[in-house]
């Protein structure tokens, strides 16, 4: 048997935690709509379970992997980030998703850095890539934000995209350990 577990990191506004399948009715309707397309979708109901079981088998699997985003504010379900490293990916991606109604508000940023932060620290998975579609200024905007910079050109998964690198992180900076973790 295969025991795990996916930790759960606090920020000042969010609240990174393991998939709950009360999450699964705001995933399916994600990925029924065109943009999802940014992100492998769009899916059918049955792809998007699979998508959802996946993520487990990643940190069982990996031991690190992804976490849904909930808002502190409304305790709602407003996303994910983490790690990515399935077939297909040349190495790690930390990968990025909000859902409508979130975006703006500066969650992604804080997600994705809390994610990269933890990933960092634990996981030894420091300076990973993100492959963003050509057509997606939102997410290229906020690699920017992130420090990351263009690399190349890429691929994953048969579909072209580009390559962003973020900068590695100094694991022993305070600043880093803002976060509030529990197992």
């Amino acid at each position: 048997m295969i025991s795990y577990t996916i930790p759960t990191v606090e920020t000042e506004n969010l609240i990174l935690r393991a998939p709950h399948v009360d999450d699964l009715p705001a995933m399916t309707a994600f990925f029924e709509t065109e943009r999802s397309h940014m992100v492998g979708g769009p899916k059918t109901a049955l792809e998007t379970w699979r998508s959802f079981m996946g993520r487990f088998g990643h940190w069982a699997v990996l031991g690190y992997g992804g976490w849904h985003i909930v808002d502190k504010a409304s305790y709602a379900f407003a996303g994910w980030t983490g790690i990515i490293n399935a077939p297909g990916w040349d190495e790690p991606e930390l990968g990025w998703v909000v859902l409508g109604g979130f975006e703006g508000k500066g969650i992604a940023f804080e997600a994705a850095s809390a994610a990269r932060a933890y990933a960092a620290r634990h996981n030894g998975v420091n300076a990973p890539i993100s492959y963003i579609a050509h057509d997606n200024d939102r997410s290229r905007a906020l690699a920017k934000r992130l420090g990351a910079t263009f690399e190349r050109e890429g691929e994953v998964v048969g579909t072209p995209c580009q390559v962003w690198r973020h900068p590695k992180l100094d694991i022993s900076d305070p600043a880093l350990t803002a976060e509030r973790t529990a197992q």
